[in-house]
């Protein structure tokens, strides 16, 4: 008697029967990018952005009545969407050009900062809709990116040690008196958390492409590429004797340990103890979101004085460079994003939260390095960072602003130091004098022009001359 066998196993056995084709396609991607690799690291990477995110949000919304709560909402939203379709943990940063115009000029208002928000998404989304920005990033050279990486990273570790060193007045941007070396937001403090991070997280773990790089070297030296050379870490591990036991336990219990989480949570309690009325301030819902109206002076001003100086940055830092950076720490989620998505999702998330008075926000790369530094290596890392920014903005709203003024602004300045100087980093990776040179003329003038344009001007005729040189002697540039 012949029998019959049910092609769907899972229909016989009456389970719910899995999307097939492009839907489960679409599901799986999904679960991979948002999947934790490690509980811990994942979820302490979460925290390696906040160094930048709040001191400029908090200033904005001192300074300029900028809506924390909404704020909150829509950079949770795109925290979520951007880990979900990247699988990295890719930023969502403030638009620093438009934040120092905003802090700057008493005249430049909310009005005036949706304008330029909007104005420079509309720009940025255009170059990506249109595929220019694949032609600008192919033809930016390495070095010049690496100059802007330098610049940024330079430009972060300045400010974080100033946050460090000195008292601050976020709501007028600006420096006070020297920091004492007691309190709940003294030097000792600030110190502290500095060789807790160092001893924890050490120098940070390098990406497997330089890990790829560095055995490729080996190899045209005619260096043997066994496997004690490629990875002398792994090797340490296995050593049982003379120490090698706990030195490997502590090896593995190091990344487990949520240095940046444990900083954050230490920065609330202390905010809470320095002011504990702010705690009876707070109130339950969110802040109600209304749209901005902008006056044509509005247009205006948010043109000339925000969107023209952040268009550049946001080109070079936010794509070309961010793009860069992901391609050389995570090579296997490289193909998702390309300069054409992330100016996609770049424009697309400000032309919807700016109406409503969001931030203007930007993929960084500050944000990405600092968000690796601490262990954050999936979509899954600033999808939990979204969350939280999510349910505090629904449940708290702008109530929150008393208890976050309070918090210590020395350990946001640990926070970012450790973010600039991992982005600095990065730039270790030219092989030649001559892009080298072009690298610190490109790093140099930026600083000290306070313009990443410029300095990115300065880098391309550079290494445009050179070039020229190079092919008229008959030697290579690298």
């Amino acid at each position: 008697m012949a029998t019959t066998v049910n092609p769907d196993p899972e229909a016989a056995l009456g389970g719910a029967k899995e999307p097939r084709g492009p839907a489960r396609s679409l599901l799986a991607r999904a679960r991979d990018n948002l999947a934790f690799q490690s509980v811990w690291p994942e979820l302490n990477g979460a925290m390696g952005d906040l160094g930048t995110y709040i001191p400029i949000v908090l200033s904005l919304a001192l300074a300029r009545h900028l809506d924390l709560g909404t704020t909150l909402v829509f950079t949770g939203i795109y925290n979520a969407v951007t880990g979900l379709i990247y699988g990295v943990p890719m930023p969502v940063q403030p638009m620093k050009a438009i934040a120092a115009t905003a802090l700057s000029d008493a005249s430049f208002g909310v009005p005036e900062i949706m304008a330029a928000g909007i104005l420079t998404a509309a720009f940025v989304l255009l170059l990506g809709a249109t595929r220019l920005m694949q032609l600008v990033y192919w033809v930016v050279p390495l070095p010049v990116v690496r100059g802007i990486q330098l610049a940024q990273g330079l430009n972060f570790a300045m400010a974080a040690v100033k946050y460090i060193r000195y008292e601050q007045d976020l709501g007028k941007g600006k420096s006070l008196g020297r920091r004492p070396w007691t309190g709940l937001d003294g030097l000792i403090l600030a110190v502290a958390a500095i060789c807790f991070i160092l001893l924890v997280n050490g120098a940070g773990s390098e990406s497997s492409s330089r890990r790829r790089t560095r055995t490729t070297v080996r190899r045209e030296h005619g260096t043997h590429p066994d496997e004690s050379q490629e990875e002398p870490e792994e090797e340490e591990e296995t050593q049982q004797g003379g120490g090698g036991g706990w030195r490997s336990m502590v090896r593995r219990a190091a990344p487990a340990i949520p240095s940046a989480v444990m900083v954050f949570v230490l920065g609330v309690a202390f905010a809470v103890a320095r002011h504990p009325a702010a705690v009876r301030e707070l109130r339950l819902g969110p802040s109600r979101m209304r749209a901005v109206r902008i006056s044509r002076e509005a247009w205006k001003q948010g043109f000339l004085k925000g969107a023209v100086p952040q268009i550049p940055l946001s080109v070079l830092n936010s794509v070309v460079a961010v793009c860069k950076l992901t391609r050389d720490l995570f090579p296997e989620k490289a193909p998702s994003a390309t300069p054409t998505s992330v100016s996609v999702t770049m424009g697309g998330m400000n032309l919807v939260g700016c109406w409503f008075g969001a931030m203007p926000c930007c993929h960084g790369a500050g944000g990405l390095a600092g968000q690796y530094k601490f262990g954050g290596r999936s979509g899954g890392c600033v999808a939990a960072l979204g969350a939280l920014k999510l349910a505090l903005g629904l449940l708290l709203g702008g109530s929150m602003l008393r208890v976050l003024s309070e918090f210590p602004v020395g350990l946001l300045g640990v926070l970012l130091l450790f973010a600039g100087v991992e982005l600095a980093v990065a730039a270790r990776d030219m092989s030649s004098k001559a892009e080298a040179f072009v690298m610190l003329l490109c790093t140099a003038v930026s600083l000290v022009g306070s313009s990443a344009a410029l300095g990115f001007l300065c880098g391309m005729v550079a290494h445009g001359l050179l070039m020229l040189r190079a092919w008229a002697m008959g030697v290579s540039l690298s």
